[in-house]
C-alpha cells in the first residue's frame, strides 16, 4: 500500500519492509525529537490490518494466541504471538478489542499468511475474519500527543503512544490537522531505544519468546494451551534461552551503521573471531547516537566487548542472560 502522504514537502520514500511509508520527511533527528516531545504522526498506513468479529471471537483467540485474552476488556490494547509446534515465532499481533470486533495490526505483508492460518482454524466457531489493509490506515500518535482521534475511530492506547485505525480515505485530512508527520525512521529510532522486538527484524526462522523479552508483554504463562506452548514452559522453567537480546552503543566515528544480519563478533578475538550473533536493527538516534539491537549467544559475557560488522560496540543488558 502507497501512502498519499508521500506526496507531502520533503517526503523521502522508505525502502525495503517500509516500503510505501516516508522514511523520514527531511530532517531525521527533528522528527525524532517531535515525537519524544509528543507531537506530530507517524504513517504506519504500509502495515496489515485484520479484524475478528462474532460471539466467539475473544474466547477463540485465546487458544490461538500467546495472550490471555478470552475477557479482554474492551478499549485494552495488548500484544499476541502466534508460535510454530516448536516455539518459534510466526506472527505478531499488536491489538485491541472495541467490544464487538477485535482489530489487529500486523507486519506488512504478512498479514495473507495469517489470515489462512486463522481461516484453517476456524471449525464451528462463530467467528467472522476479514483483512481490513485495503480500507483501514494504521496511525500512530506518540505518548503525550494531545490530537484528538476522529470520532468513531478505533483507538489502541499503549505506554508508547496510540495506535489509530483510521478509514484510509480519511489518511489525508487527518495528516493537515496532527501537527508535522515523522517518518518511519524516526518511530524505529524510538522504537530501538524502548528495546522493543520487530517481527521479522529481530526474528528469525527460529526465534523463541524468551530471546527477545517478549515473555510478560506478549506471552501470558499462566493460560490454556496453544500452539508452541510446550517450548515456552519449558524454556521458561529450565532458564536458558539460547539466544538473548542485546542494545547496543555503536562508535559514533564511523559513517556507515552496521546492516541488519551483520555479523556481530568478540572485539578481543579481532574481524576473524568467531560469530556470536547477528545485528537485527541499528539507528541514529537523536540523543544517543548510532544504537542497535542485536541477538547473541546467552553465553556471551555481559561485559564483553563486541564488534557489530566492523564497529565497535558496547552492549547494555536487555534480556538477562
Amino acid at each position: 500500500m502507497k501512502s498519499p502522504l508521500l506526496s507531502l514537502p520533503g517526503a523521502v520514500a522508505a525502502e525495503g519492509a517500509d516500503e510505501g511509508v516516508a522514511a523520514h520527511y527531511g530532517d531525521l533527528f527533528r522528527e525524532q525529537r517531535a515525537l519524544a516531545d509528543g507531537t506530530g504522526f507517524v504513517d504506519l498506513s504500509h502495515r496489515g490490518v485484520v479484524t475478528v468479529s462474532g460471539e466467539d471471537r475473544l474466547s477463540w483467540l485465546h487458544l490461538l494466541l500467546t495472550q490471555h485474552v478470552s475477557e479482554l476488556p474492551a478499549g485494552q490494547a495488548t500484544e499476541a504471538l502466534i508460535l510454530s509446534a516448536h516455539g518459534h515465532i510466526e506472527h505478531a499481533l499488536y491489538l485491541v478489542d472495541d467490544g464487538e470486533t477485535v482489530w489487529a495490526h500486523v507486519e506488512p505483508g504478512t498479514q495473507e499468511a495469517l489470515l489462512a492460518y486463522l481461516e484453517s482454524m476456524k471449525f464451528f466457531y462463530r467467528v467472522e475474519i476479514a483483512d481490513r489493509t485495503a480500507d483501514t490506515a494504521v496511525v500512530h500518535l506518540p505518548a503525550g500527543s494531545i490530537t484528538e482521534a476522529p470520532e468513531g475511530t478505533v483507538v489502541r492506547e499503549t505506554p508508547y503512544g496510540r495506535d489509530l485505525f483510521l478509514p484510509r480515505r480519511e489518511l489525508e485530512s487527518f495528516a493537515e490537522k496532527a501537527g508535522p508527520p515523522a517518518g518511519i525512521l524516526a518511530y524505529e529510532a524510538l522504537r530501538v531505544e524502548q528495546h522493543r522486538p520487530r517481527l521479522g527484524f529481530e526474528t528469525d526462522h527460529r526465534t523463541i519468546p524468551h530471546e527477545l523479552g517478549w515473555i510478560g508483554t506478549a506471552v501470558h504463562l499462566n493460560k490454556g494451551c496453544y500452539r508452541g506452548q510446550e517450548t515456552v514452559a519449558r524454556v521458561h522453567n529450565l532458564g536458558k534461552p539460547p539466544r538473548r537480546l542485546v542494545f547496543l552503543h555503536l562508535d559514533g566515528s564511523e559513517v556507515h551503521l552496521p546492516a541488519h544480519g551483520d555479523a556481530v563478533r568478540l572485539a578481543d578475538e579481532g574481524p576473524d573471531g568467531r560469530k556470536v550473533g547477528f545485528v537485527t536493527t541499528s539507528v541514529r538516534h537523536h540523543e544517543l547516537g548510532p544504537v542497535a539491537l542485536a541477538l547473541v549467544k546467552r553465553t556471551v559475557p555481559v561485559d564483553a566487548r563486541l564488534m557489530a560488522g566492523d564497529t565497535a560496540a558496547a552492549q547494555e543488558v536487555v534480556v538477562e542472560p
